[in-house]
């Protein structure tokens, strides 16, 4: 039997009678072939298939039959496979929905109160789905404070050393450029009125009571907090954090918590280094390049800096660590399981995480201004 037979007695509806081996090694007959059959006849209106009982097949003849469909479809013919066995049209009925082309951007013809009313709803449910991780987190460390949270602690000192040992270096140049910086600032106005010496004031002051703690954040924030929403979202894409929950263990237990310890631990003692490396850039530049005399500027330093500014900042490097690391978290679990919500996933981090950072500085200076520290 030939492997296709044109039957054209039902017309309009050309039956392709089709058997014997249909399969890619056989070798198919090529669609301009076929095409030219629908063509050689203007009275046709739908074309149908009917296989023998010897027909094999593979997915070469799917592929076959949804090029057939595209291009006769066009012509205005329909096309049916009701003739074929149901695992045929199953599959037939699937390949064009997962091959359809969408467009790169949708053309919609929404009201300004629609557009409105849509974005409040996404950020509705965003904040809902914000909720609901903190949720998580809070019954997390529920479970650790009464000893029956489960995380691996290999990785918790892991994850330490990447926020603290490994952030040495960066931290050490901004903040010793950052205490340059300031003491020229301060020369700049303070050289008008013979008061130099009042530079040790200034960067011992803002080093210690806010800026410490805000270089460090914001650096971090770009290193640590993008690298657990990356983390997070390469684990997404692969389906580990499913297998967690499949194995019954809490991806916010397992993965989110030592994260979120590992950086309000460290972030204090960056913090700490970060105004100790801030005051000595300012007072090598004091020292050398505005010619203050070096005790006299250690001495303004240690009576300008109170224990009441280093608590301060002490307190923002802590609001700091839980902001980066909860922002990077949240990216990273909620991640879309795509390389491109991977990348959107990062840049969100930082970008949430340096804006909470400048509102909970802006809060809390607020606050202290109110309470007089």
């Amino acid at each position: 039997m030939e492997k296709i037979i044109f039957d054209y007695s039902q017309a309009p509806i050309l039956l392709l009678k089709i058997g014997g081996d249909w399969r890619i090694t056989a070798g198919l007959p090529s669609t301009e072939e076929i095409l030219a059959q629908v063509d050689s006849r203007t009275d046709i209106k739908e074309v149908d298939f009917s296989a023998a009982g010897d027909f094999k097949w593979d997915s070469a003849f799917i592929s076959l039959l949804v090029r057939l469909n595209e291009v006769i479809t066009k012509k205005g013919i329909s096309f049916s496979v009701k003739g074929l066995t149901p695992q045929i049209q199953k599959l037939f009925k699937l390949i064009p929905a997962r091959t359809a082309k969408t467009p790169l951007l949708k053309k919609t013809n929404e009201t300004l109160i629609e557009s409105i009313g849509g974005k409040v709803i996404g950020l509705k449910d965003a904040v809902f789905s914000f909720l609901d991780f903190l949720g998580d987190i809070v019954f997390a460390f529920n479970r650790f404070i009464r000893g029956k949270a489960f995380f691996r602690k290999d990785d918790f000192f892991v994850i330490v050393q990447k926020c603290g040992i490994d952030a040495l270096g960066l931290v050490s140049l901004i903040t010793l450029l950052v205490g340059v910086i300031l003491a020229f600032i301060g020369a700049i106005q303070l050289k008008m009125f013979g008061a130099q010496i009042y530079i040790a004031d200034i960067v011992g002051i803002a080093m210690v009571r806010v800026m410490g703690a805000i270089m460090s954040a914001v650096l971090m924030a770009g290193r640590t907090g993008a690298s657990f929403a990356a983390e997070l979202g390469i684990m997404q894409v692969n389906e580990e954090i499913d297998a967690l929950k499949t194995l019954g263990v809490s991806p916010t237990e397992f993965l989110v918590m030592p994260r979120i310890m590992a950086l309000v631990v460290m972030m204090p003692l960056l913090t700490l280094y970060a105004d100790l490396m801030g005051i000595i850039g300012g007072f090598a530049i004091s020292s050398t390049v505005l010619g203050l005399n070096p005790v006299e500027y250690l001495n303004h330093t240690a009576s300008a800096v109170t224990l009441n500014n280093l608590w301060l900042g002490l307190i923002h490097s802590i609001v700091f660590g839980l902001i980066i690391s909860i922002a990077g978290c949240y990216r990273g679990i909620r991640c879309q399981k795509s390389a491109s919500g991977v990348g959107e996933a990062t840049t969100s981090a930082v970008v949430t995480a340096i804006t909470a950072i400048v509102i909970a500085t802006a809060i809390i200076t607020f606050v202290c201004q109110i309470i007089g520290v």
